[in-house]
């Protein structure tokens, strides 16, 4: 990929960018995984219709899941 030409704002930028690396991967993580074309394409179409970002759909689903074992371990 050929990079753009150098203005003095993409300059700037990258030297941000670059000093900043470390600490934005420090703090943040992504989920490296991979679906089947359709089930992906499904998951993005529903989001997409009802407006719901896919980071608000794992924090959902991580707290329906943690709700959801505690409910199981205090039943029995």
């Amino acid at each position: 990929m050929e990079r753009k030409e150098d203005t003095p704002s993409r300059i700037i930028k990258r030297r941000y960018e670059e000093k900043n690396k470390d600490k934005r991967r420090a703090a943040n993580g992504t989920f490296s995984t991979y679906l089947p074309r359709g089930e992906l394409d499904e998951i993005n179409s529903f989001l997409k219709e009802h407006g719901i970002s896919k980071v608000e759909l794992i924090r959902q689903g991580y707290r329906f899941l943690q709700k959801q074992i505690q409910d199981n371990y205090n039943v029995k």
